[in-house]
């Protein structure tokens, strides 16, 4: 790298899983007004929740895609209409996640295979899909949705906590294989956020009291914003040179 970092990503085009709600829009949005056109993975094409009009707003090219990432013909179907539509795919983001919640004796199966399909399965095949494109390129960004249930135990979240450790050790593995392609893998990794997701958890007082707690350096619930800001950086040529790593996100919850 020559010159100043860059942070600018225009003339890029990013692929994003789970972009309808949440960390998914707020990072999609984020993309593109860091100059990115971006391709949304929605489980249902016709619910973007507007955000197809709101990257618009932002003078980028969109592309609504049909992807459920359990089904791996549209995980493939996918990841081959971006590169049609857009001539190339520079960055994935890996978002798509859901995990049940109850006590480990509990934990029925369907609910544990669900979780791996969509966390893990789905993490894996999405990167294989544009890891693929990417090696052709000589050159892509990958970053997956890990988590601080990945390196602290929550309790009645065991099999959510397992997928989501299995994806920062899977962001190792993919960055040490695909490295010679100039390709870099790196993931993140948040707390409790103000999602959609978190709304009922955090709506409980003395809930949301405990997490607080735990958040042991800002005290404060983090806001989409604040992780997608990290996965811009990682995505735009200042990260050049980082790859294989996990950025915890928690307001200083693991430092404690």
């Amino acid at each position: 790298m020559n010159g100043f970092p860059q942070f600018n990503l225009a003339g890029q085009v990013a692929l994003v899983t789970g972009a309808a709600r949440g960390l998914g829009r707020a990072i999609s949005l984020a993309l593109a007004n860091a100059g990115a056109d971006v391709a949304i993975g929605l489980r249902d094409i016709k619910a973007d929740s507007g955000l197809v009009n709101e990257i618009k707003t932002l003078d980028r090219r969109v592309l609504p895609l049909q992807m459920d990432v359990t089904k791996l013909d549209q995980v493939f179907r996918a990841v081959d209409d971006s590169v049609k539509h857009f001539g190339r795919l520079d960055i994935l983001v890996n978002n798509a996640g859901w995990g049940p919640i109850g006590l480990a004796e509990n934990i029925k199966e369907e609910d544990f295979d669900q979780t791996v399909s969509i966390n893990l399965k789905g993490t894996f095949f999405v990167s294989q899909a544009a890891g693929r494109i990417m090696m052709r390129q000589k050159y892509g960004r990958i970053i997956n949705l890990s988590s601080t249930a990945g390196f602290a135990a929550l309790p009645t979240e065991s099999v959510y906590c397992m997928t989501k450790a299995g994806i920062s050790h899977l962001t190792k593995c993919l960055a040490v294989e695909w490295g010679r392609y100039n390709i870099t893998v790196n993931a993140v990794a948040p707390t409790f956020i103000t999602t959609p997701g978190t709304e009922e958890a955090l709506s409980n007082p003395a809930f949301r009291a405990d997490v607080i707690e735990r958040i042991a350096a800002l005290h404060r619930i983090g806001q989409p914003m604040e992780v997608a800001g990290a996965v811009v950086f990682l995505a735009s040529p200042a990260a050049s040179f980082i790859t294989g790593d996990t950025i915890l996100i928690d307001g200083g919850w693991t430092a404690r």
